[in-house]
């Protein structure tokens, strides 16, 4: 059972002094899967990637990676890994290959198998013929793609990608992950932490972080499926407005009556009023019955609507809502 977990974490923990940035969480990552941390600045991602690699000491709680203790084991567990950091970990006055050769004597890879992999690594980030050019003159998806082929020249069994792709155009963005997919179909298994919601989608398993907490995790599909109430996704003519609008009515979220449709608008609020992109997605029991409340609403305030309907949720509807439980949650145990 454990040779089929590349990652095991239990009752992980780590506190500094009264903060508590990791707070006892629990998770597998399967062999050949990308694994996402999905969460804000602050959340724990790094902080538990920093313990999996044996850097920091956990205060509580033991994780394996590849089989072997992260903390006891730590010298083991680095050889067989990749890992790259959020600033990509390259010397920007040194050349591509200079820095790929300089991963390379880390690593220890040396002679004829560090230039079969200098080659590969060049070729997969598609650097041929700029392998002279100095990295401060690459732009930032060509870094990236350099950052990823110094953290595989050792062919490791697992990387660790810590938002990767931060500041890094969507064009970019995408390349990359098409060659995360690459990797994992040779076998290789990746943890990767993100605060973008498209790159969530693009995992096998997701877990959401908050506070120092997993408040969700699963399959993107599996997440989707667990959502409580449905969605309503409205446009409309100045969607700023419109959400003040809506949040201020206080749309219930309890069955409306036929006969007083309107009268229970100062009633409970729906479960998320929310602005997502161009759009406004209200979370709520029965959500098709809301559409006539969201048209008064919007038409008292003078704003056209151009469409209402229900919609399947995002992942970003399941992370608010999950935010917004959790922090129901830790307000009841504070009472």
């Amino acid at each position: 059972m454990q040779n089929q977990y590349a990652v095991v974490a239990e009752n992980l923990t780590k506190k500094f002094g009264d903060f508590t940035a990791v707070d006892h969480i629990n998770f597998t990552i399967r062999r050949g899967e990308i694994f996402g941390f999905l969460g804000p600045n602050g959340a724990g991602k790094t902080t538990t990637i920093r313990m999996l690699l044996g850097l920091l000491r956990p205060t509580e709680g033991r994780a394996t990676v590849l089989g072997f203790d992260a903390e006891r084991e730590t010298d083991k567990v680095r050889r067989r890994i990749g890992y790259m950091s959020q600033k990509f970990s390259l010397y920007k006055d040194l050349t591509v290959a200079e820095n790929l050769r300089f991963y390379g004597s880390i690593y220890g890879v040396k002679g004829q198998r560090l230039r079969e992999r200098m080659e590969y690594a060049i070729e997969m980030a598609g650097l041929k013929g700029r392998e002279n050019e100095l990295t401060a003159n690459l732009s930032g998806g060509w870094r990236q793609r350099l950052a990823l082929g110094c953290a595989i020249l050792h062919e490791p069994e697992m990387l660790f990608l810590d938002e990767p792709t931060a500041g890094v155009d969507p064009i970019s963005r995408r390349a990359f992950w098409d060659l995360l997919y690459e990797m994992t179909e040779r076998g290789t298994t990746i943890l990767v932490t993100t605060h973008y919601m498209d790159e969530a989608e693009r995992c096998n398993t997701v877990a959401f972080m908050h506070n120092g907490r997993i408040i969700a995790q699963g399959s993107p599909q599996e997440l989707k499926a667990s959502m409580e109430g449905q969605v309503l996704e409205v446009y409309c003519e100045r969607p700023e407005a419109a959400l003040a609008a809506l949040r201020a009515k206080s749309i219930p979220a309890a069955p409306i009556s036929p006969e007083k449709p309107f009268a229970a608008l100062e009633g409970l609020p729906a479960q998320e009023v929310a602005l997502y992109g161009s759009s406004i997605h209200i979370v709520a029991p029965e959500a098709i019955r809301y559409i006539p409340i969201v048209r008064r609403i919007l038409e008292e305030e003078g704003i056209e609507m151009q469409s209402i309907e229900p919609v399947t949720p995002s992942l970003e509807d399941i992370f608010i809502a999950r935010i917004r439980e959790e922090e129901m949650r830790v307000r009841s145990c504070e009472l």
